[in-house]
């Protein structure tokens, strides 16, 4: 009789899909064009200025007005799909690439109930994610909950990405913090604009993997109480780049040489060093508490060959009140498998929530 250990074979699964993506020669690695020079340190300047002064007080969001155009209509659901110019301030914007500069989202929601009465979540990207399917699948059968659901198309993702990049594969360490930097700024107007004017009652946001992050930040950075829904993602990108599998997919020589260039010749032990500081800056732990921490779930594999449970851990003891709930098996797997229960964390998360007070 073999018995075989479940949790290892996901773990194996992780890292042979690791190695496929990252180790082999089919795609280029992250960062080949280095750091990114001064839109790096003006990157780190701004992400400093994230945090509020007074605990608790955040900057408001941008208005947004997007165009809609109506994509399919059933008699109990429509799905439009909207196009607004990214909120950013003039300095992110002369960053980012200006194939990012209109922001793109699909928009599914039930037909025939007042919005008051409704619940929409902002559904962010994860890794690799460039279109709006996966996700619209993940809330699709979240229509007869009362929830709808809004995908945001990334920036340097889908139509959004820039002529030069191969996928995923970023080109400079800078465009993984605009990145953030950007989604943080258009979630958050998403939000605002479903608040007030679409007037739905209850709000959430959650992703998958770096989505996750980003859905973390977005929760934390929000001025009203939204509900946070983070599923297999890290404290950090530095877990994620130099700790996990996808160091093995990064640029490190490309990195020193880069270095080199600017300052003296390093080891690759300096260029990691550089890395994990100028990722701190994406370490969920040190952001506020969002609102409401009764209505922050996180959702984390038990064999997770990218996220380590230390990194998970670590979050919920940052944000106490937080909930984790753990699923059976590795980041690929649980990805493909677990999405009934990250619909249960997004339908639980909102439960947790006061209904907005109709102005009627």
């Amino acid at each position: 009789m073999v018995t075989v250990n479940l949790g290892m074979l996901h773990y194996v699964l992780d890292h042979v899909y690791g190695a496929f993506m990252h180790r082999t020669k089919i795609s280029t690695p992250f960062f080949s064009r280095g750091w990114g020079g001064n839109k790096l340190d003006l990157l780190e300047k701004m992400i400093k200025q994230l945090f509020p002064e007074v605990e608790g007080q955040n900057w408001p969001p941008s208005l947004i007005q997007p165009i809609w155009k109506t994509v399919w209509e059933t008699n109990s659901a429509v799905l439009r799909e909207g196009v607004f110019r990214t909120p950013c301030d003039e300095q992110l914007i002369s960053a980012l690439p200006p194939e990012s500069h209109n922001v793109r989202v699909a928009f599914l929601s039930p037909k025939c109930v007042p919005p008051q009465k409704m619940a929409c979540v902002v559904h962010l990207a994860g890794t690799g994610d460039h279109t709006f399917e996966r996700r619209l699948r993940l809330g699709g059968p979240l229509l007869k909950e009362n929830i709808a659901t809004m995908v945001l198309e990334s920036p340097f993702y889908g139509q959004r990405r820039p002529m030069l990049q191969r996928g995923s594969k970023l080109l400079c360490v800078s465009d993984l913090l605009l990145l953030g930097r950007a989604t943080i700024e258009e979630s958050r107007s998403l939000l605002h604009w479903l608040d007030t004017e679409a007037g739905f009652g209850k709000m959430g946001v959650c992703g998958l993997s770096m989505g996750g992050v980003h859905a973390a930040m977005v929760g934390s950075l929000h001025p009203t109480p939204v509900a946070t829904l983070p599923f297999l993602s890290p404290h950090s990108a530095v877990v994620a780049f130099c700790e996990g599998i996808l160091q093995h997919g990064t640029a490190w020589e490309a990195l020193r040489e880069d270095l080199a260039v600017q300052k003296a010749a390093m080891t690759l032990e300096e260029v990691r060093e550089r890395m994990r500081n100028v990722l701190s800056l994406t370490d969920v732990t040190r952001f506020p508490i969002p609102k409401n921490p009764d209505a922050i779930i996180f959702v984390a594999a038990t064999d997770d060959g990218y996220i380590p449970k230390h990194s998970v851990l670590e979050l919920q003891k940052a944000w106490p009140g937080s909930e984790v709930r753990w699923v059976t098996g590795g980041h690929v797997s649980s990805f493909l498998l677990h999405n009934g229960e990250f619909r249960r964390a997004i339908v639980d998360g909102l439960d947790r929530l006061q209904w907005k007070e109709s102005p009627f």
